[in-house]
């Protein structure tokens, strides 16, 4: 027994007996053994799957080694031997759920969709066909069985609708099968319904025997036991996964009462296995196969492996955790101990922090009503909802697994948060769709968050998850906030004559995501309209999907390092430790209409039409079809790509068209009440009729950043990691332990340009936010004298708004980890609204260059591709600030 092993420290915590009680072993021991993975992760998506052991991977990879198994579907010894062996685990899953085989048969499926595609189309193929109810609270794979019900269909808003119309069946003379379905647990919420509606519904049409039940147990099973010794009771037809309970195999089961097997009667499909005899020519006939449910039902060659795994699977559950009864104890006292503090956790000004979605019918006292499921959004202390793509992203910055969303729940998420079909329909014709990032409309949540537990869950998984919550999202008193001194920010009334910024350093990102190429000092570079000349023109796409690659899933890509090469025409790439000039390389001309006899074929230069996806926008991208290119990058990221091109002279894609929804984000920053940190409202376009083109970018022609931020975030960050406290917290945070203080490099915003004072000790931090334009160039544009006859040209840019970062920025650019800052910091600092900005998007404006004759004999782009001037390192930079009378003419922009 568990309660015989515990240590002595987890004695000293007064843990009450349930916890892990039953368990072959303390439960950290049992994480430590057979769940290496969590080491350094707090996972809290049990409702998502459970986690499989070590020993159970172990065990079936013993068994398929010892053992030859073939296609059931023959007479050869292994063949039978894997006949044996389903039918034996087949009785063997019965008895998991107190299901006696002389009342139930048990249908292997691929998940408990499939079961419920299953019956669905069995009553489909009813010569009347059928009408279909289900609970509100239903999986959407519930819900979409409701498109196959000729007969009508009816959503059941609340539990007491059920019940109305249970009691209404004996008096109804519906003329066609019926078929009610609702959830066991809510995959949303983890409120629990019995099966008490399957005897109601049973008894109250035991005249005509036309209305059946159909019980969704997936979310139930991964933590409660599921009892169907009562055939009386119990529903006709039960579907669940078993990789909920057991985290593998990926395998599901259609339970199915014997007593409703000749529903499947009129199913019309049929597939290998499932006949005895099958005529092809003259009249179509067959003969069913009738020993049993699951022979008729079972279509082609079954999963035998996974089905043999299953085996495995339920051998090592019960000698780790005894029982579901002991894991349902377990964690009912985990959910209970989370929800109430996540209840009480509160601001500074008593506000609450978290909006729990529970139902007044269920308690986390009570097994019977509610599962270890708490479903959330958090509000800060003035009142706004904050976004549930935030909380997920910087969750997973902190190692801590987490579930956001509708949950695949869309009628328990829309009445949990007050949406109605309307708004829903107005929500997707505005453009949200399902996993994006439209976290707040109509100044109201559009998803949920989860955290959801199980069997292998520990007290640390919800200490270090409300740690989380205390340190990133709990509001301490302004007078309380423990951070760096900041200068005042307040504009001087009379701006110096000298400028007192200049351009530190340049960056062109030739292929999206990548490494960039550091433009050398001394190098005067072209900026077209759509920003610096070779920056992100070409990307990675996948070459199965399509999709664009990016560092957010492939952070190995900040060391594929390009260089462009000039003089050559050529862009030179090399991927890992190598530098620029070493190692295995790969060329690809520049120019789009000469194939350079310097690549290594003719054929890789040789490109086709690819539809791709980038940043939400459909474009068309001209991918090159050499395997010499795709094995390159393939080789080097594991991941079947290639690589594609989108020049400036396909561009339809504009800041102004793609960024509308973020132009009203950072609308709705910029009126929200001041936060305590200086320069930090953003703003958005002037005109908004202004175009301005993007090639591969994100957001906008050109990003900024200011040498003076880096350096206050990075102050910031070594406050917060050497006393191991947040600023806005009162206690240190044990999510990920004592940190080291560690500053980042500016590379990781990737910003094309990064500003600087020219008196390092006036740095003014976060200054940039206030401007409105700038111009770059190697003078004021107005100094003259006996050598300078003319001034020195201008480029003119506008500030189109700030950037709303993301975890990319925590992939460092060296050594393509993946780390929590300074994207953690940033969301304490740097959060204005529901965004988190640090540096600012800009966007050159046209001026008397624009178009004009190019007199450099070597340049390799194409005569059509007009230049608006040139920047180098050390350029001054002027700017305007918002209070300024700023004459910039963004409509030019368009010529």
């Amino acid at each position: 027994m568990a309660t015989a092993n515990m240590s002595a420290e987890k004695r000293s915590t007064k843990l009450p007996a349930s916890y892990c009680s039953g368990y072959s072993d303390d439960i950290d021991a049992i994480r430590e053994r057979e769940y290496p993975l969590l080491e350094d992760t707090t996972y809290l998506d049990h409702a998502g799957t459970t986690l499989y052991a070590k020993s159970l991977i172990d065990s079936f990879s013993q068994d398929l080694m010892a053992n030859l198994y073939g296609n059931p579907h023959s007479m050869s010894t292994s063949s039978q031997l894997s006949t044996q062996r389903v039918d034996d685990i087949r009785l063997r899953a019965l008895r998991f759920f107190n299901a006696d085989p002389d009342h139930f048969d048990l249908v292997f499926v691929a998940n408990a969709t499939a079961g419920i595609k299953l019956v669905a189309d069995a009553f489909r193929d009813s010569p009347r066909g059928f009408w279909y109810g289900y609970h509100v609270d239903a999986h959407t794979s519930l819900v979409g069985a409701r498109e196959l019900a000729n007969a009508g269909s009816r959503c059941f808003l609340h539990d007491e609708e059920v019940d109305g119309w249970i009691s209404s069946l004996s008096s109804e003379d519906r003329g066609v099968p019926a078929l009610f379905a609702f959830p066991a647990q809510s995959n949303m919420s983890g409120r629990r319904r019995s099966m008490l509606w399957c005897e109601q519904i049973r008894s109250r049409s035991s005249k005509t025997r036309d209305v059946h039940t159909l019980f969704d147990a997936a979310s139930l099973v991964s933590t409660s036991p599921l009892d169907l010794s009562n055939p009386a009771a119990a529903p006709d037809f039960t579907v669940l996964s078993f990789y909920k309970i057991f985290g593998f195999p990926d395998l599901g089961a259609l339970i199915v009462r014997k007593d409703a097997g000749h529903v499947f009667e009129s199913r019309k499909f049929f597939g290998g296995g499932t006949v005895d005899m099958v005529l092809t020519d003259g009249s179509p006939w067959h003969a069913k196969k009738r020993s049993s449910i699951h022979e008729r039902l079972e279509d082609g060659t079954l999963q035998f492996h996974n089905i043999i795994a299953l085996n495995s699977a339920l051998e090592t559950h019960s000698r780790l955790y005894g029982s579901m009864e002991n894991i349902s104890s377990h964690t009912r006292h985990l959910a209970k101990h989370l929800h109430d503090r996540m209840t009480a956790l509160k601001h500074y000004n008593g506000a609450k922090v978290c909006r729990l979605y529970t139902s007044p019918q269920s308690s986390y006292d009570d097994p019977s009503t509610q599962g270890p499921i708490l479903a959330f959004n958090l509000r800060n202390s003035r009142g706004m909802w904050i976004g549930k793509s935030e909380v997920e992203r910087l969750a997973s910055i902190k190692n801590i697994q987490i579930r956001s969303g509708t949950l695949c729940n869309p009628g328990g998420a829309a009445i949990s948060l007050g949406w109605t079909g309307t708004d829903m329909l107005r929500h997707y014709s505005a453009g949200m769709r399902c996993g994006d990032d439209h976290d707040i409309m109509d100044e109201r949540p559009t998803g949920i968050l989860r955290v959801s537990l199980g069997a292998m869950s520990s007290q640390r998984d919800v200490d270090s998850f409300m740690a989380f919550l205390e340190e990133f999202y709990v509001d301490k008193p302004p007078e309380g906030i423990v951070v760096p001194l900041m200068q005042s920010m307040s504009l001087p009334q009379q701006h110096p004559r000298q400028p007192s910024f200049y351009v530190e350093s340049l960056s062109v990102y030739p292929i999206k995501s990548c490494g960039a190429f550091r433009i050398p000092d001394g190098q005067r570079w072209k900026v077209r309209r759509e920003g610096l000349a070779w920056d992100r023109e070409w990307c990675l796409v996948h070459q199965g999907t399509g999709v664009t690659l990016n560092q957010k899933r492939y952070p190995r890509m900040a060391l594929i390092r390009p260089t462009l090469d000039l003089g050559r025409g050529m862009l030179r790439i090399v991927c890992g430790d190598a530098r620029p000039s070493q190692g295995k390389a790969l060329e690809i001309p520049l120019s789009r209409t000469i194939i350079n006899s310097n690549c290594f074929t003719t054929s890789l230069c040789q490109n086709a039409s690819k539809p791709s996806t980038v940043c939400g926008d459909k474009v068309v991208l001209q991918a090159y079809t050499s395997p010499t290119v795709s094995n390159f990058f393939t080789s080097f990221l594991g991941v079947p790509c290639t690589l594609a091109r989108f020049p400036p002279q396909s561009s339809t894609r504009s800041y102004s068209a793609r960024g509308q929804r973020h132009s009203q984000n950072l609308g709705q920053a910029a009126r929200s009440p001041r936060p305590s940190m200086p320069g930090s409202f953003p703003q958005f376009p002037k005109s908004e009729s202004t175009q301005t083109p993007i090639l591969l970018s994100n957001e906008s022609p050109l990003l900024l950043i200011s040498r003076s931020s880096v350096n206050r975030l990075n102050e910031f960050i070594k406050s917060s990691s050497s006393n191991n406290v947040h600023p806005n917290s009162s206690s240190p945070s044990p999510t990920l332990g004592p940190k080291k203080p560690t500053a980042v490099a500016a590379d990781v915003f990737r910003a094309n340009i990064v500003i600087a004072e020219t008196i390092p000790t006036a740095e003014r931090p976060y200054i940039e936010d206030t401007w409105s334009s700038l111009t770059i160039g190697p003078g004021t544009g107005t100094e003259t004298g006996p050598e300078q006859s003319q001034p020195q040209p201008q480029l003119q840019f506008i500030v189109l708004g700030s950037c709303e970062r993301c975890q990319m920025v925590c992939v460092d650019q060296y050594t393509g980890v993946r780390g929590d800052e300074p994207y953690a910091t940033l969301a304490k600092t740097r959060k204005v609204g529901r965004k988190i900005l640090f540096g600012r998007h800009v966007s050159p404006v046209c001026s008397a260059v624009d178009g004009g004759e190019d007199d450099d004999k070597n340049d390799v782009e194409d005569e059509t591709d007009a230049r608006l001037g040139t920047v180098m390192v050390g350029d001054v930079v002027t700017p305007s600030y918002d209070e300024d009378d700023v004459d910039v003419d963004v409509h030019n922009n368009e010529s």
